[in-house]
């Protein structure tokens, strides 16, 4: 499958409790950096991948998402948007979308963090139901640690309170139709509760990939966005991949 063929699923239904303080009345991955919402720079992102399909999960104001991006005609996309009546969750929002939206393979990433890495790489080398993209980083105590064996994820660790390098969950996934059989609440976590299901059989890859990450889920990182995001992408648009 080419991959201006693959659906992507963007979960942007997130209150952003914890950036109320600097961010205010807008889904958190709405928050402005430099001007624009984090939210376009990661559509700005995947159409340069070659991304053509994207489905926003809303859930919290959803109408603030899909009035700044309509149908995603003048940008040259597809976009389509499944809405949260009541909070689903990351696995029901994303379950629910997967079955209105049916396609033969998915590319999940949360809408509130940027991992600039190689997409097509990164979905060639699935093997299993489900992939994660793992980032090295220095200090995993924010985020807890991913551990691996042969390529298959065998364990998600939790925050320990120590500084210590390790691969986190970035927060890009390829999922398969075929979970949608291990969905069988309406409302769960797709981490909490569908990983460490999948984990236990063995039917999640851990990919390792290289790039520049941040996310925007504190009042700093959010902060530390506003000249990061902006200065990668100088040199992001100006290549050609």
């Amino acid at each position: 499958m080419k991959i201006q063929e693959i659906q992507t699923l963007i979960l942007v239904g997130g209150l952003g409790t914890r950036l109320r303080s600097v961010v205010q009345d807008v889904p958190k991955p709405m928050a402005p950096i430099q001007g624009k919402p984090f939210l376009d720079y990661l559509v700005r992102y995947l159409k340069k991948q070659g991304i053509g399909k994207i489905a926003f999960l809303t859930g919290y104001k959803p109408e603030v998402v899909s009035n700044y991006f309509g149908d995603g005609s003048r940008r040259g996309l597809q976009i389509q948007y499944s809405v949260e009546d009541s909070p689903l969750g990351t696995g029901g929002a994303i379950a629910k979308a997967m079955r209105a939206i049916p396609a033969k393979k998915y590319l999940v990433m949360n809408g509130d963090s940027f991992f600039n890495f190689d997409l097509s790489r990164f979905l060639q080398k699935m093997r299993k139901p489900v992939a994660i993209a793992l980032k090295k980083m220095d200090n995993v105590d924010r985020y807890g640690a991913v551990e691996t064996s042969n390529g298959t994820v065998v364990e998600f660790r939790e925050k320990t309170g120590k500084a210590e390098p390790g691969l986190i969950n970035s927060g890009v996934y390829y999922l398969s139709p075929e979970i949608l059989s291990y969905c069988t609440q309406e409302a769960f976590s797709l981490e909490k509760d569908l990983f460490p299901q999948l984990t236990a059989k063995g039917l999640i890859s851990g990919i390792e990939s290289d790039g520049e990450f941040i996310d925007i889920g504190l009042p700093e990182s959010f902060h530390a966005a506003q000249t990061l995001l902006p200065d990668w992408f100088k040199s992001y648009e100006s290549e050609s991949l």
